[in-house]
């Protein structure tokens, strides 16, 4: 792959290139002592708003109206409410903005909106995690303080620069931490490669948040050299699904996995086709994966009992892999298709025989323990 082609498949990786060196300007005038608490939160969220105007244009509109309606939200209600409200108010919009943009016929060169929504995308995962912090008594609100003073820290979380078009998420706790402390050296950021679209896209994301000071801590990052291990060599898809996307799928599972009483994996995945955008590909891609990663929760332990010899454990580990990969791939490439007519073309590829294959043998496998228990 071409370095051009990285960047038509990152249309944000220069914008994020050239706030490297804002990064590094505000580390070292934090670090200097030349900037109070106050001016620290200005700086970030000036910061936000102007990468976003440059990046986004008129659209940048859509991402600062929820942003300043989640800071009064949280400002006016009660922490018991603060969760339901933000999550409304969060995920209405957020499913607005897809449709809208979706609707209208924009031009396929202009990566403005697409930009505009992965930033909303991301505004919702800050917005919800800040509101279960408070719902939940871990991040209590600053009663004494004055408005501005409550206001500002939230809305330079919100749309902090380092953080606004991708990285991992980072908690209202540590970056409250990391705002009051900064003055440490930052790490070096680690150098990508020639790597695929997403590993180049988590590795700039979080080498921007280093330079800023506001790192993930250990393992609490999208990727690392034993994530990247893990992904291009597990066997199995449960495994590749905890993995992909770390920071999204802890929040995915504090937000929905573990508060949903039934069916909390399908639930799961339902709402993030729902955060992702609706789009026929998603709704499918989405569902697919729930039934592949059930069906490999339950596939596993009956082929691994099998497996009792070396070979025969050799030759399931190495099957087991392709079909991951492959499997992996054809929800890659049917949530990342955006119309009807192309999905229908995959779903009567040959490439659908090995994800109905796996939802035959989840059938089978059910209807067995049924029929055990019985």
């Amino acid at each position: 792959m071409r370095w051009a082609d990285l960047l038509v498949l990152l249309p944000a990786a220069p914008y994020q290139l050239a706030a490297f060196p804002f990064a590094a300007l505000f580390h070292h005038l934090c670090a200097s002592g030349r900037l109070s608490l106050t001016a620290r939160y200005v700086f970030l969220l000036a910061g936000g708003c102007l990468l976003a105007g440059t990046v986004m244009g008129s659209y940048a509109v859509l991402l600062l109206i929820p942003a300043a309606g989640s800071v009064l939200v949280l400002l006016s209600v009660s922490p018991a409410r603060a969760h339901t409200w933000v999550f409304a108010l969060q995920m209405s919009w957020q499913t607005l903005c897809h449709l809208g943009l979706s609707s209208q016929e924009l031009d396929p060169h202009d990566a403005r909106p697409a930009i505009a929504l992965s930033a909303i995308m991301l505004l919702t995962q800050k917005a919800t995690s800040l509101a279960l912090d408070i719902h939940e008594g871990l991040e209590p609100l600053q009663l004494g303080q004055g408005l501005l003073q409550r206001a500002l820290p939230l809305g330079s979380y919100l749309l902090f620069f380092p953080a606004l078009l991708g990285g991992p998420l980072c908690s209202f706790s540590r970056f409250r931490a990391r705002a009051e402390s900064l003055g440490a050296v930052p790490r070096p950021p680690r150098a990508a490669g020639e790597r695929l679209a997403y590993y180049v896209h988590w590795v700039l994301d979080e080498a921007l948040l280093e330079l800023a000071g506001f790192g993930p801590e250990a393992g609490q990052g999208d990727l690392s050299a034993r994530d990247l291990w893990t992904l291009e060599t597990t066997h199995r898809l449960a495994v590749f699904t905890r993995t992909w996307n770390k920071s999204t799928s802890r929040w995915l599972r504090r937000l929905i996995f573990q508060r949903c009483p039934t069916q909390p994996r399908l639930a799961t995945f339902a709402f993030s086709a729902w955060w992702h955008g609706l789009r026929p590909g998603q709704l499918f891609g989405f569902l697919c994966w729930a039934v592949m990663v059930e069906a490999d929760y339950r596939i596993h332990p009956f082929l691994s009992a099998q497996a009792t010899s070396l070979g025969a454990k050799i030759l399931y580990r190495a099957t087991t892999w392709v079909f991951t990969q492959l499997i992996v791939a054809y929800i890659l490439v049917a949530v990342e298709t955006e119309s009807f007519s192309m999905l229908c073309l995959l779903w009567t590829s040959c490439n659908s025989i090995l994800p109905l294959s796996y939802g035959f043998a989840l059938l089978l496998l059910l209807l067995a323990k049924k029929l055990k228990q019985n």
